[in-house]
């Protein structure tokens, strides 16, 4: 395939660096909200037709060089037994596991739960642009374990989780091995059907100390890395919050890692090992201003890129749903049309 993003994770010398968004298929496009108007978010995930018109939207309406999987990091608790309702003000389980001593023996796994999506990915790729590759994912040990624990996502300190975490190290490290093995299994599954890049997504793993982080998580992440890794599909670990924890990140973990905005990518360059590659990390916040602001902004990544091409242009987390249209598909714009 003749892709851009590929070149880039493969560390080939492009002549601008590729630009994709996390939450790129979603809100802020005006195209997403026409079929919100007669489809629920869960429809639209669970229908392969809808999925993979909302999965390859972004690619038209904003011009982007990758299209990422329309899904959501829940899938992962629900198929390990957890029962999970969408309600209008988000996602809840009802049966949180901080209520029982020992979570994991109140897990069933029922991985043919996640059947529906290998057919999503299949419809992409009759459907997809022939340079447009597809990236999967799914959420990280830290981040997935937070929802089971918690229950719902409308707290994102997830006070019960964290009271669990600090109080029960031995059954957390249980329901983190069980987590990282479904995982995983999962990652392989979306491989196997076709997706050309991985991304683990951990949200929250500035919850904890990075010490904490490193102990008890970071081997569930190194044996995912290692899994995905092991079949020739690049990989990129967001671990958003991560502070100066980001100095333990070598090429034996993961091939790009992605920068939030509160990392200045300098000093992210400056701590991560050279061969690891860096994706971001905009604030997506800049978005609101004005395009003249923008502009100025993002013209200030230009030495970046000439001293590290090893660089995906992206958020320092995903789209906020009111950022205007016309502002998203400008940056796209901008990127691609300048002298970098």
């Amino acid at each position: 395939m003749n892709s851009i993003l590929l070149d880039t994770l493969k560390g080939e010398t492009t002549p601008r660096p590729p630009v994709w968004f996390m939450r790129q298929a979603g809100r802020v496009l005006p195209n997403y909200n026409k079929l919100k108007e007669n489809h629920t978010f869960r429809e639209m995930m669970a229908d392969p037709n809808l999925a993979a018109e909302v999965t390859l939207m972004p690619i038209a309406d904003l011009g982007v060089d990758a299209a990422i999987l329309f899904s959501d990091i829940l899938v992962i608790p629900n198929a390990m037994g957890m029962e999970l309702k969408w309600t209008d003000s988000g996602p809840l389980f009802p049966t949180p596991l901080s209520n029982f001593s020992s979570p994991v023996e109140h897990l069933k796994e029922s991985p043919q739960k996640l059947e529906y999506i290998y057919d999503v990915i299949d419809e992409i790729l009759r459907r997809r642009p022939q340079n447009i590759p597809l990236i999967g994912f799914c959420g990280a040990p830290l981040t997935t374990m937070c929802y089971m624990l918690q229950g719902v996502s409308s707290n994102g300190n997830f006070p019960d989780a964290m009271k669990f975490l600090f109080s029960n190290k031995a059954e957390s490290k249980k329901l983190i091995d069980a987590i990282a093995d479904f995982s995983v299994h999962y990652a392989l599954k979306q491989i196997e059907h076709g997706v050309e890049v991985f991304q683990l997504f951990e949200t929250h793993a500035g919850l904890i100390p990075t010490e904490m982080y490193m102990e008890l998580f970071m081997p569930a992440v190194e044996k995912i890395g290692k899994a995905v890794r092991a079949t020739g599909t690049p990989f990129i670990f967001f671990p958003k919050g991560f502070s100066t924890g980001f100095k333990v990140f070598t090429p034996d973990l993961c091939d790009f890692v992605s920068i939030d905005w509160q990392m200045p990518l300098n000093d992210a360059r400056e701590m991560i090992h050279p061969e690891v590659g860096l994706q971001g990390n905009i604030d997506p916040r800049l978005l609101y201003a004005s395009q003249e602001v923008i502009a100025s902004e993002l013209e200030k990544l230009k030495p970046f890129f000439r001293d590290n091409p090893k660089w995906i242009l992206n958020l320092g987390h995903g789209f906020l749903p009111d950022i205007p249209y016309e502002n998203a598909r400008f940056v796209v714009d901008w990127v691609k049309s300048t002298k970098w």
